[in-house]
């Protein structure tokens, strides 16, 4: 047992370890949406570079960023959220604008000073507003790079509500352009969640799958693994051991049934209902809903008895996935071996009675919904009841407040992170303005862009993406500007590098930064040409700098937010199991969507803590075996909550 300075050293290590910084993940629909962004980026752009007025046209490309934000959400959501970044687009563009004809920061002196400490605070509020919001991707960097652009360029006054227009109406066609989809696919989103949730289960049935071909040992009720619970890759427990050694210790399935179950949730909020009950699971709605049913009847289902043909049944999902990211079927349509009887033969699954039939004429136990969906692929069947605004909102509000606390706990949670980036933008930049270095905002993006992470261990995963990606684009800048390509051509190859970027940062980061590195420099060329030497040279500097520091304030700004998280995140879990068995009791099957939903966010929240407080310095003294047994009890609740609907 490791104490004292060896515990901390270990503990250090855990948190700085790079591990996962190369991995790739699977994304739906990243073509179309990398050719929405280019498209965004194009439209206002290469006119005023024909006009010539390609250094202006810099501030329009800055406005089309927004499309970056609410990559799958569903259009009407995706209505307010775009509209809302717009605005702050916008508004960092024109206020760093008015910034720089005030304070000329390129004279140097006070006004640049106030400049550094102006991007550390916009860093700081746009971090912590994307976090509130929940608003994954490039995020508050892309808010914090607009500004940096803006505050640091050579404006006057009658500049300033010009490049705020020019902002705006960048920001104005990537909203026209991420709602035109609505008129050509309308479930689109729909579709992409549904498919998402389809996958993540199949790599959960692969995970089974490779355990029991790898299983050296039994557990209670036919579990694999040697102990209640085990150490998992990020967090600090696998997820117990549950029935048939699905998601068991030791078996790595813990994390990918977290993964699914998140995303089946998001399907479900997706489509704006909530999981079926009673009469519900004979099949409802249109093939998204079915299969979103399915998926969540067998992903709780598989904590009391996982399918016989793992391997078998991953495989025809991801069938499924493709004919649902397909754009060649405005319908698509649900394969035959998802239908009933095919359905409980290959999940292995024992057939639920339908109301007043026998034992063996309804859908399976944990296949009720998806089963009974199959079986009326063809026809309408009855629709989903949808849950209204007030009762879907109400869910979701109270799933939020069981995993996160009262308001002022989930302030001080999100506010840390933001502390840590105000502090690493402002050193940074404080430290590129005091070395002489030429565009040192750059040092203060390359802060911002390792610290928009959750903990230290992926600021520790930001800083190997950043740099590597860093060294890459630079090579690719540099063969760029040595052919010293025309304005026009400029904007080309800017929007031609918007396009990769987006088409592969959703995979990766670093593959991300690959990209985002030359775009950043030729905006920066275009809108002030200066030697492609000078440029290389101080982006390189800029971010060997804003790494360095971001890790320091990474690791000095210790905190115990995360550990009072997972601690939080246990205390939710059990009370959501609570609930869930007092409704078990009451017999009400019309309480039983609403109790899942949240039982459902406090494991998916339980998990993500415990992975949070695990990558920072200070992790939560929790037994592992107790987060192991509380996970595993909300999941054989939901499983009784499927079966007794």
């Amino acid at each position: 047992m490791l104490t004292g300075p060896r515990r901390a050293a270990a503990r250090l290590g855990r948190a700085l370890s790079p591990r996962g910084a190369l991995a790739l993940q699977s994304v739906d629909g990243a073509l179309s949406f990398a050719l929405r962004a280019a498209l965004a980026m194009a439209l206002p752009a290469l006119p005023m570079a024909l006009a010539g007025r390609a250094d202006q046209a810099v501030y329009a490309m800055l406005g089309s960023f927004t499309t970056t934000f609410g990559r799958n959400l569903p259009y009407a959501r995706r209505a307010r959220v775009l509209a809302v970044v717009a605005v702050a687009m916008t508004a960092c563009v024109g206020c760093g604008a008015a910034l720089a004809a005030w304070a000329q920061p390129r004279n140097g002196g006070a006004g640049a000073a106030l400049t550094v400490v102006a991007t550390a605070l916009v860093a700081g509020l746009a971090k912590l507003a994307c976090d509130a919001a929940r608003l994954g991707g490039l995020g508050a960097v892309l808010l914090l790079f607009s500004f940096a652009v803006a505050a640091n360029g050579a404006s006057t006054p009658s500049d300033v509500l010009p490049q705020a227009g020019l902002a705006a109406c960048g920001a104005a066609v990537a909203w026209v352009l991420a709602m035109a989809g609505r008129l050509v696919h309308p479930d689109r989103p729909q579709r992409l969640a549904v498919a998402a949730a389809l996958r993540e289960l199949a790599d959960l049935w692969d995970a089974t799958g490779r355990s029991r071909g790898g299983a050296s040992g039994t557990g209670p009720g036919g579990a694999t693994g040697t102990s209640p619970g085990g150490k998992s890759p990020g967090g600090t427990y696998s997820g117990g051991a549950y029935p048939g050694g699905a998601g068991g210790p030791g078996d790595g399935a813990g994390p990918v049934r977290h993964r699914a179950t998140a995303a089946v949730l998001q399907a479900y909020r997706t489509l704006g209902v909530l999981p079926p009950s009673g009469a519900e699971w004979r099949g409802r709605g249109d093939t998204c809903v079915r299969l979103t049913d399915l998926s969540w009847s067998l992903l709780v289902g598989s904590a009391r008895r996982p399918p016989n043909d793992p391997t078998g049944l991953a495989r025809t999902l991801r069938r499924q996935v493709r004919l649902l990211v397909s754009r060649r079927r405005r319908a698509p349509r649900l394969l035959p071996e998802l239908a009933l009887p095919v359905l409980i033969a290959q999940a292995g699954m024992l057939a639920r009675p339908e109301p007043g039939a026998g034992a063996g004429a309804g859908a399976g136990a944990g296949a009720g919904a998806g089963a009974g969906a199959g079986s009326r692929a063809g026809s309408g069947g009855p629709g989903p009841v949808p849950a209204g605004p007030t009762t879907l909102r109400a869910a979701e509000l109270r799933a939020a407040a069981l995993v996160t606390g009262p308001a002022h706990g989930r302030a001080a949670v999100l506010l840390v992170p933001a502390l840590r980036m105000v502090l690493g933008t402002g050193l940074a930049g404080g430290a590129a303005l005091l070395l002489g270095l030429g565009h040192g905002y750059w040092a203060a993006i390359s802060a911002a862009a390792v610290l928009h992470s959750i903990n230290v261990r992926t600021a520790a995963q930001r800083a190997v993406q950043r740099t590597l990606g860093t060294v890459a684009g630079l090579l690719l800048a540099l063969g760029v500007l040595a052919l010293e390509p025309e304005p026009v051509e400029l904007v080309l190859v800017i929007v031609l590098f918007e396009f990769l970027l987006e088409y592969v940062v959703a995979r990766n980061y670093g593959l991300g930064v690959v990209f985002l590195t030359p775009l950043a420099l030729l905006m920066t060329d275009l809108a002030a040409p200066s030697p492609a030497g000078s440029l290389v040279q101080d982006r390189a500097l800029s971010s060997v700098l804003g790494v360095a520091v971001a890790l320091g304030c990474a690791l000095l700004v210790v905190h115990d937010r995360a550990a009072v998280r997972a601690e939080r995140a246990l205390a939710a879990c059990t009370a959501a199991s609570e609930r869930a068995e007092r409704a078990l009791e009451e017999g009400d099957p019309r309480s039983f969507p609403l109790v899942q939903t949240r039982l459902a966010a406090a494991a998916v929240e339980l998990r993500e803590a415990d992975d949070a407080a695990a990558g920072e310095l200070w992790p939560a003294e929790i037994d592992p075996t107790e987060l192991a047994a509380a996970e595993r009890r909300a999941y054989l609740l939901l499983d009784r909550l499927v079966r007794r609907g």
